[in-house]
């Protein structure tokens, strides 16, 4: 175990490696979204916890959409394909992104997927981040909107305890609403935490599972 302190200038150096770190990948995510916009390609960030039914989400609106629209799906994981295979299984374009012992995507390896596309042939790119309601909030991709996926089975203080994942996001998903009753969930609670957090982002709920309410968040979402 260290016995020495801390030293105030090693903080600093932390402090400015993590700024680094921000701002560079801010510069590729700005760099991604011009790429997507110069192929007419509107990109989602989906981000959940792990079990909030995200992929789940996913495969429902792809099933309503491919037979209009170009989609294709990146799918964020550690290590496993299992989100992948599901999605992929609706006939749609899935690359894998193995992100090791990363708790999130960030603007590089989208990147690097994004040469592997053909973006002259989509419309919409689904990137789906990996499991976690924490640290995918400091990492913009270059995505045109966020979306969050919040379950009932999470608990009612979700919202209020994880604050910042939804403060750069336009909608939320309330998921498995089925189950609220069950969990002792108040939706209507979750919802006006979720306004609290972010007055004018846009909540809509949902049972996955069942397709309940996955048309209205399509309307919304405009396509």
């Amino acid at each position: 175990m260290r016995k020495e302190p801390i030293t105030e200038t090693e903080e600093i150096f932390d402090i400015e490696l993590e700024e680094d770190l921000l701002r560079r990948n801010r510069e590729l995510a700005e760099a991604n979204r011009a790429t997507l916009r110069a192929h007419g390609v509107r990109a989602l960030d989906v981000l959940a916890s792990i079990g909030s039914g995200k992929t789940t989400l996913i495969s429902q609106m792809i099933q309503r959409l491919k037979g209009r629209l170009k989609v294709a799906v990146l799918a964020g994981d550690l290590t496993t394909m299992i989100d992948a295979e599901r999605i992929e299984a609706h006939g749609v374009p899935v690359l894998q992104i193995h992100t090791g012992k990363e708790c999130h995507l960030d603007a590089n390896l989208v990147k690097k997927a994004l040469a592997e596309l053909d973006l002259e042939g989509l419309d919409l790119l689904i990137i789906e981040n990996v499991g976690n309601l924490i640290c995918p909030g400091e990492f913009p991709l270059g995505a045109d909107e966020r979306l969050v996926v919040l379950s009932v089975t999470e608990g009612p203080y979700t919202a209020l305890k994880h604050p910042y994942i939804f403060q750069d996001a336009q909608y939320v998903v309330i998921n498995k609403v089925d189950l609220a009753d069950a969990m002792e969930v108040s939706v209507a609670g979750l919802a006006a935490d979720l306004q609290q957090v972010k007055p004018d982002i846009r909540v809509f709920p949902a049972s996955a599972r069942s397709g309940e309410g996955v048309e209205e968040i399509l309307h919304a979402l405009g396509v």
